[in-house]
C-alpha cells in the first residue's frame, strides 16, 4: 500500500506560481518504480489529466493548456513529485490529486492505481 500526501495549494492571483507537492510513502516500496502523475477537477467538471511523467526514463506529458507553464519533476530520494505552476490563470483553479501506479507508463491513464486526498489550487482573476 502506498499513501500519496500533496501540500503546496492555495490562493494566488492570475499570473503567479504555486509549487505542489506530493510525499510518497508506503511499508515497502521503491518510489523510483513509479510513474506518477498530477489530474486536477475544477467544480462541476471531470477530473482531468495535467502532467506524468514515467519511471522508465523520466518520460514527461502534459496536457496542452499547460505546456510552457507547469513543470513535472521527481525527486526519488525523497519520494516526492512535484508540479510547478507558472503564469497561473483563473481557469487553473481546481483541486489537483497526486496520483501513482507502478506501471512503467501510465501517462494520461486514469487508472492509476494509488491516488492522493488533493490539494485545492484557486487563481484569482
Amino acid at each position: 500500500q502506498v499513501q500519496l500526501v500533496e501540500s503546496g495549494g492555495g490562493l494566488v492571483p492570475a499570473g503567479g506560481s504555486l509549487r505542489l507537492s506530493c510525499a510518497a510513502s508506503g511499508r515497502t516500496f521503491t518510489f523510483s518504480r513509479y510513474s506518477t502523475g498530477w489530474f486536477r477537477q475544477a467544480p462541476g467538471k471531470e477530473r482531468e489529466f495535467v502532467a506524468a511523467i514515467s519511471w522508465i526514463g523520466g518520460i514527461k506529458d502534459y496536457v496542452d493548456s499547460v505546456k510552457g507553464r507547469f513543470t513535472i519533476s521527481r525527486d526519488n530520494a525523497k519520494n516526492a513529485v512535484y508540479l510547478q505552476m507558472n503564469s497561473l490563470k483563473p481557469e487553473d483553479t481546481a483541486v489537483y490529486y497526486c496520483a501513482a501506479d507502478t506501471v512503467a507508463t501510465m501517462g494520461r491513464r486514469v487508472d492509476y492505481k494509488y491516488w492522493g486526498q488533493g490539494t485545492q489550487v484557486t487563481v484569482s482573476s
